[in-house]
């Protein structure tokens, strides 16, 4: 990502547009900035210490690829504006994004869509407030609500039934939630999921309107979403009230820097500002924002070309991959009923044989130089982007013919048995409210208290959770504290450390034990 600043950089022809085009989208004005005042050659009197890439000169390496990313970071002097309180070139930076996202409002993150989460929630809710949440979110909003003290009222997604995974939650679930939670001070759901699959959001948006709740909208992995027409609606085009989208993921931005969006009144702006400015540093980095700045300028003129390139590319793949029927790669069926919309940016793939589990799978891919974004127990997830290339597709394709060779997939019988990563407890389709307050927290944390022992995990059946568990990727808790340890969820929990999965945060998968109150509730 930082190459994408500097190949910007490099072109005379095009540093003239960004600052200064006959068309107001054709700038990037907060990059046009810290550009100008690279090449002012201004002394530096001021943080950062590296004086604008000076450090580091010694390794020529390293000073590389340093220096011209150093080049760009500063700090708040005068023209650099604030991100806490822009006024200036950060201020027309998030202006620019808000018209190209359709939205009233954005904020610049530069902390992931996990800042975006966190503000959303904690500007919403207070202490023992309801927040309405799709049980399969990511876990930034599980720690949101526990920083707000909050309670969660979780919503149980559907299951694919070609592919097993967890997709998303049903409009009529929704509504049944809101008829039975009228308190309840919104709705938050993630929207696609990390395989690209999308809900009905333009449906659950009317309904959620209809009892004048705000829907919220994780849209980490959604931000080319409403830029074609082969791609599905964005969440704001949708009606959500509050958006989050991570630009990095999908998009040209540089890791951890993402967007906040907002429209109309359901929603406290100066809440949503008040705790960006608590839960972000206060040194905001100017290389990120200068890339989200570059990211919507890309997408401003350019971004119907690179969309279509980049579907080439997808359209590519499937078509090699047709020569490989020993893989099965997920299509989306417009009859069943998990999931409405599926991203063609993201392409699922598993062997059809049963051969390979995803982690073996993924190995193999990435002893060969190729590195997929995840791999669950049966699947592997490969995500194509705007620049993803027809020799990236066709080097995957012969790492793919490779490993089939090796292991002789396409002798062995394929099954069309469905097995899943993502597959979530038998849990009722929405829960009774769940206590996340960290005063829970804080208790189970501290080891001398005799509340919390641990448990071989199926030793531990009957039991009540005191921690959070969460297998990664994706990401999504299966296990809450002060819910019940069932045989099925033990039974997940070992299938998930027997196919290597990791959890985020705990010594399950590296000892198979678990932390449970004592005495059990």
């Amino acid at each position: 990502m930082i190459l994408f600043c500097l190949c910007i950089f490099s072109y005379n022809r095009r540093i003239v547009i960004l600052i200064g085009g006959n068309d107001v989208r054709d700038r990037a004005p907060l990059f046009a900035k810290l550009t100008e005042h690279h090449r002012s050659k201004a002394l530096s009197f001021h943080v950062p210490g590296h004086k604008f890439g000076r450090g580091l000169k010694q390794e020529e390496e390293v000073y590389t690829y340093y220096h011209h990313i150093m080049s760009i970071d500063g700090t708040e002097i005068a023209g650099f504006d604030d991100l806490h309180h822009p006024e200036g070139v950060i201020q027309e930076a998030q202006e620019l994004a808000a018209e190209c996202f359709g939205a009233e409002q954005t904020w610049f993150l530069v902390g992931g869509s996990t800042a975006g989460n966190l503000a959303m929630i904690q500007a919403l809710c207070d202490r023992d407030d309801i927040l309405i949440v799709q049980r399969n979110v990511h876990k930034s909003v599980i720690h949101g609500l526990m920083l707000a003290g909050a309670r969660a009222v979780f919503i149980s997604p559907k299951v694919d039934q070609e592919s097993g995974i967890a997709a998303g939650v049903r409009p009529q679930d929704v509504e049944e939630a809101l008829k039975k939670y009228p308190d309840a001070k919104g709705v938050l759901l993630t929207n696609p999921n990390y395989y690209g699959m999308g809900i009905d959001l333009e449906r659950i948006a009317a309904i959620a309107h209809q009892y004048d709740k705000p829907l919220l909208v994780d849209e980490a992995h959604g931000a080319h979403y409403g830029f074609h027409v082969r791609l599905p609606q964005s969440a704001l085009a949708c009606g959500a009230d509050l958006v989050v989208q991570s630009t990095h993921k999908m998009l040209s931005a540089m890791t951890m820097s993402a967007m906040l969006h907002v429209q109309g009144n359901r929603i406290d702006r100066g809440a949503v500002h008040k705790y960006l400015a608590m839960l972000q540093s206060s040194s905001p980095s100017y290389p990120l924002m200068a890339s989200l700045d570059l990211a919507r300028y890309e997408l401003d003129t350019d971004g119907h070309r690179l969309i279509e390139q980049g579907l080439a590319v997808v359209e590519h793949f499937h078509s090699l991959m047709e020569h490989l029927p020993e893989y099965r790669i997920l299509i989306h069926q417009e009859q069943q009923s998990a999931y409405t919309s599926l991203d063609p940016f993201k392409v699922t793939i598993m062997d059809s044989t049963g051969t390979l589990s995803g982690p073996r799978l993924a190995h193999e891919l990435e002893v060969r130089g190729c590195y997929p974004e995840l791999s669950d127990a049966k699947h592997v997830l490969l995500l194509f982007t705007l620049h993803s290339t027809r020799g990236d597709a066709e080097r995957v394709y012969e790492m793919l013919i490779e490993i089939s060779n090796y292991y002789q997939l396409a002798k062995q019988e394929t099954s069309s048995a469905i097995s899943n990563i993502n597959e979530l407890p038998p849990f009722l389709p929405l829960s009774d409210p769940i206590s996340l307050d960290t005063r829970l927290y804080r208790q189970v944390s501290q080891t001398q208290m005799p509340l919390v022992r641990s448990l071989a995990i199926m030793d531990a059946i009957g039991e009540c959770s005191a921690e959070m568990v969460i297998p990664y990727p994706p990401g999504i808790p299966i296990l809450y504290p002060g819910e019940q340890i069932t045989a099925y969820t033990a039974d997940l929990m070992m299938k998930l450390i027997a196919n290597g999965i990791k959890f985020q945060g705990s010594d399950i998968g590296a000892h198979s034990i678990i932390n449970v109150f004592t005495g059990g509730n």
